[in-house]
């Protein structure tokens, strides 16, 4: 798995690179400045999931990193670069319904580790409304970066405006209920096929945190 991982990082990160520097010689030309900023900022994204894991010493599971990655890809590069989002009516529904059930397994995933280092003690309900409060959250941020971006940079991210930021985050509630609700049967039962691998992904990435 890890090995199509770095595959697949390395195939993005060729691509969104040549498309920069093709970028880069239409704006000497076109003076569009945009498709190169977005890429930039794509780049930056993808690789953040690994720094992070570098620096704090703590191993996502390999599947979720990679679908980390994979939204920040079809968010940016193919949504903003590639126009996804006019092309498919369903393409912000899509990557907001998956990102918020996957934010909500990151959710549990981080507060698991902490329980599991007796940092933190908590019934399973309140782990649950953890994780769909952060993946809440982080729907949230992303609104916020979309209309920062918006405003800043003259991206047209937010679509409709207010409608569309408000349909974001419903869909993002819908998908966060949904993870979160998985985790609370897997902390009340030990037995969902999604977190069975996922804990054990998570347990072999960090042996040190789990003795």
């Amino acid at each position: 798995m890890k090995k199509v991982v770095k595959t697949i990082y390395q195939a993005i990160s060729i691509i969104i690179i040549i498309t920069l520097l093709y970028a880069i010689f239409q704006a000497t030309l076109q003076r569009n400045w945009t498709i190169i900023f977005t890429c930039i900022l794509t780049l930056i994204l993808v690789v953040s999931p690994y720094v992070f894991s570098k620096q704090r010493r703590i191993k996502l599971p390999t599947e979720i990193e990679l679908i980390i990655v994979l939204f920040i890809y079809a968010s940016l590069f193919l949504g903003e670069v590639h126009n996804f989002y006019q092309a498919f009516w369903w393409w912000d529904i899509l990557l907001h319904t998956f990102s918020a059930i996957i934010f909500g397994f990151v959710g549990f995933t981080i507060l698991y580790f902490m329980y599991n280092k007796q940092k933190i003690v908590g019934k399973p309900w309140a782990i649950a409304i953890f994780a769909f409060t952060f993946a809440i959250a982080i729907g949230a941020i992303w609104e916020i970066f979309e209309f920062s971006m918006d405003s800043f940079f003259g991206l047209n991210m937010q679509k409709s405006g207010l409608i569309d930021t408000m349909w974001d985050l419903i869909v993002d509630a819908i998908g966060a209920l949904f993870s979160s609700t998985i985790a609370y049967i897997y902390l009340k039962t030990k037995k969902t096929i999604i977190f069975d691998g996922i804990i054990k992904t998570l347990k072999k990435e960090n042996p040190k945190n789990f003795k």
